[in-house]
């Protein structure tokens, strides 16, 4: 079992900045790819961010030049710099593991941006 723990989220101004964290319990987490995606409410959840193994990033349009997608696979963990926040990133982040047809999800964190 893969469990993934979010910390980071909280309450932010527009124009601000967060960063995420996501720390995977297993070592496979070297080889998967790993992402952020959110759910606003009312709304179907989204994809953000993800990273290979690799370290290739692809990122949503809307959080393009604003997001940066980071992993230290040393220390399992996964991040998600958010930058020039806007009221519209508010939303429920949360983070993903794939590895072999296996998708593993964290608790999910608030994150609201005020105008």
């Amino acid at each position: 079992q893969v469990q993934l723990v979010e910390s980071g989220g909280g309450l932010v101004q527009a124009g601000g900045s967060l960063r995420l964290s996501c720390a995977g319990s297993r070592n496979i987490f070297n080889f998967a790819t790993m992402g952020y995606y959110r759910q606003a409410p009312g709304k179907q959840r989204e994809l953000v961010a993800i990273i290979t193994s690799g370290g290739r990033t692809k990122y949503a349009d809307s959080v393009k030049g604003r997001f940066t997608i980071s992993r230290d696979n040393a220390k399992n963990t996964m991040y998600l710099q958010m930058n020039s926040l806007k009221p519209e990133d508010t939303a429920v982040y949360y983070c993903n593991l794939s590895f072999l047809y296996n998708d593993y999800w964290g608790q999910g964190t608030q994150v609201t941006v005020s105008s």
